[in-house]
């Protein structure tokens, strides 16, 4: 049913995400399929790391780790933004079509007042996306 597996993670935040990362993992051997972990971040140095490719290889490590845990095929998409945080939206919709997912899990906050106002990421993305998106809550 499902062949490419697209899982947006944000390395400083892993915490917030387990839920979703077994998910995505438990789905990914049900259908022998491939979990492409992305991320998206500044060209700017960051704690995570002072050039992209440095970032990069953090991303790269996760995906193994993540793949090797869980008994599937693992790997990893880092997206270089000018702003990630205006244009995180627009970011994942388009790695969905240049990775080729056909299905989208991450993770989202439990829906409050604010969303009225603000879409989530998660949302925006099931919205626009051709593809299914599993938004999971915990």
């Amino acid at each position: 049913m499902f062949s490419n597996i697209m899982v947006p993670v944000d390395l400083r935040h892993l915490d917030r995400v387990s839920t979703s990362l077994q998910v995505a993992a438990d789905l990914a051997r049900l259908y022998s399929a491939r979990v492409c972990y992305v991320g998206v971040a500044s060209a700017e140095p960051s704690d995570l790391g002072h050039r992209p490719e440095e970032v990069a290889a953090l991303l790269s490590g996760f995906a193994k780790a993540e793949a090797d845990r869980h008994g599937h095929r693992g790997t990893s998409h880092l997206v270089i933004n000018h702003d990630p945080t205006t244009e995180l939206d627009k970011a994942l919709h388009d790695t969905v079509e240049q990775i080729g997912a056909d299905l989208v899990v991450m993770a989202t906050h439990v829906p409050n007042v604010t969303d009225y106002i603000w879409a989530s990421h998660g949302g925006t993305l099931a919205l626009h996306s051709r593809v299914s998106v599993m938004l999971v809550r915990g």
